[in-house]
Formats: C-alpha cells, structure tokens, sequence
C-alpha cells in the first residue's frame, strides 16, 4: 500500500517555508530600494545589507545541523522560526543604515536554522519510497514563494510604500511561525548500534557530513551559475532591448516547475538517479546558452522554460541525494551541509559574475 504524503504535519512545514521564503524574497526585491529612497544610502550600502543577511545564514548552517539533530531539535526550530518573525516586525522601526545591517544579521542567522530545519523535517516526514516526490513539493513552495515574493513586495511598496510592506510580511512570518508550532516535529534518529563514535565537540565533522560534501560541491557549481539569473536577468534584459518582458521571465520559470514537478519527483523514485540528473543538468546548460544568444522574445521565454525545467528540478534531487547518501541520524547535519555549499555558490557567483559582467 502506498504510504501517505499530504499529512497535517507535511503540509505545514511547506506553507511554513513558504511563508519564509516568501518574506525572505520580498525584501530582497525591495529592500536595495528602501536603502537608498529611504535611508538616503548609496548603491553599495544597498548591497551589504543583502550580503549580510546571506553571510550570517552561511555562518549558521553548520552549527543549526548540529543542534537540529540533537534532542533539542522543536525547540530550536521553533526559537529561529520565532527570531524570523521578531526580526520581520523590527523592520518597521529601522530610521538608520546601521540598525538596518545589525537586523539584517539577526535576520540571516535566524533564517539559517529555521530554513535548515523545516528542509530535515520535511524530508524525515516524506515516506521513504516517496522521497524524490515529496521534496520536489517542498521545494516547489520556495520557488512559488521565489516569484510571488519579488512581485508582491514590489506592488506594495509601488503603490502603498514601506510601512505597509513591512507590516504585511510580517502577518506573512507570524503565519509561518503558527505553522512551525502546528506539526509535529519528529525526534532525530538515534544513532544506529556499530555507528561511529561521536567526534569532539569542535572536529569539522561536528558542523559537516562528510558523505554529503560531494553532491553538495555539484549544488554549488549549479548554484554559482544561477547566481547570474537571479542578480542580472532583468539588466541584461535592458542591455538586449527585452525591458518589456523581463517581468515575465520567473513567471514562466515558475510555471515550468510547476507543471513539471508532480512528474520528476515520481520519477526520481522509480528510476536511477543518474538518468534524471545528468539530463536535467544538460537541460540547464543548454537553458543558459540560449540565454546568452537571445535576441528575441520568444527565444530570451525559452531560456526561462529549459532552465526551469533543469535548474528547477535538479535542486530538490540534489538535496535529497546529499540526505540519502549520509548517516539517518545525521539528516539536518546533511541539509545544513548541502545549504553552506548552496548558498555559497549563489554568494560567490554574485561577486564574480558581477564583476566579469561589469
């Protein structure tokens, strides 16, 4: 008999991260505004208050897969989910750039241990046989939240300004927060009899899984690429005279995930890993070559369409082949290792494909 998917518990770690993620996206739409309109800040300024939000996320996901497989594991879920909503309400107080980069930190950190510990639990919550599909619809709700957050942020501060978008995102974290409270958190898995020994308290493999660092390094690779699309689609956009339709780009991203994630998530666990990997992964190469050669609408969409359909589906199949390589006890350590590569990929990419653009 087929084991079930869409419990209670299931369905609120995904609206819980995708309320996150839709908070988390929104501002970094609107905040590179609010810095320089707002806070009377230059363009620089607007960028460290995004890399300081990414800084302390990296920073914390080690130590988050740590304390997540410990037998603390609810309450330090609940406590970050808790800092993510306190955090997104001080938003409305900020009149200066410097409590702006101290909340930003505090933010970063609180979202770090809060986004590691809804993907552990979720994976842990999906029956074994259905793993492929069950983190595909998890994921599918942060990259709903990837498009619908930069627009929603975007309308709201276009025609209610600041205080409003504050004031909404954080009813949007307060929801997510409600959700955390609602599942029942799974305890970690005991380590197996044989396993081996615990490592001292500050040995690197207290922070990290060994096992997952592999598939980990190929995420960031992958990531380092999608760092040009999210950071420069919309100026390349203007650079190639597509201005008009750049808004419509995560759009059909979006909608190509979407209509593709109820078919390779089942699949992922009916065949080999391999035979969806590898051609996911040429999908979102050949994506980003017809990227670089658009000169039209319809070919600037398609690039849209074949990188989701890569980049959108290898995410989630990377990330529960770096859980199911590593030890069971050790699934939040194996998923604060795949997001320290992740998102350092993003970090880096952003820097160095900056600067080769510029």
């Amino acid at each position: 008999m087929k084991q079930k998917l869409w419990t209670k518990d299931f369905l609120s770690i995904c609206f819980s991260s995708f309320f996150i993620f839709i908070t988390f996206y929104s501002l970094s739409a609107t905040l590179p505004t609010f810095v320089t309109d707002e806070l009377g800040g230059d363009q620089q300024q607007a960028g460290w208050a995004m890399t300081a939000f990414v800084i302390a996320a990296v920073i914390m996901r080690p130590f988050a897969g740590r304390w997540l497989d410990g037998s603390k594991r609810r309450t330090v879920l609940l406590l970050s989910i808790a800092l993510f909503m306190a955090s997104m309400f001080a938003y409305s107080a900020v009149a200066g750039f410097g409590f702006l980069l101290l909340l930003r930190f505090v933010h970063g950190l609180s979202f770090g241990v809060a986004t590691t510990g809804n993907g552990a639990v979720a994976i842990e919550l999906v029956p074994k046989e259905r793993k492929g599909e069950g983190m595909g619809y998890y994921t599918l709700a942060m990259n709903l939240a990837m498009v619908l957050g930069p627009f929603l942020g975007l309308l709201i501060v276009e025609h209610s300004g600041y205080n409003l978008l504050f004031v909404v995102f954080s009813v949007l974290a307060a929801l997510g927060m409600v959700l955390g409270f609602v599942a029942n958190i799974p305890k970690p898995r005991p380590a197996p009899a044989g396993a081996a020994p615990a490592f001292s308290k500050w040995h690197w493999r207290s922070f990290v899984e060994p096992k997952a660092i592999p598939i980990a390094i190929t995420s960031m690779l992958m990531a380092f690429a999608y760092a040009g699309i999210l950071t420069f689609v919309p100026v390349y956009a203007k650079e190639i005279g597509m201005s008009s339709v750049a808004s419509y780009y995560f759009v059909v991203y979006a909608v190509m995930i979407v209509l593709s994630r109820p078919f390779t998530g089942k699949l992922f666990d009916k065949i080999s890993t391999h035979y969806l990997v590898y051609p996911t992964i040429l999908l979102y190469a050949v994506g980003l070559v017809v990227l670089s050669a658009a000169n039209n609408p319809f070919v600037f969409l398609l690039s849209a369409a074949l990188i989701g359909l890569g980049f959108g589906t290898m995410a989630p199949i990377l990330q529960t082949i770096a859980v199911q390589a590593s030890p069971a006890h050790r699934t939040a350590m194996a998923t604060g290792t795949y997001f320290i590569f992740f998102d350092g990929g993003v970090g880096i990419g952003s820097v160095v494909l900056g600067s080769i653009a510029a």
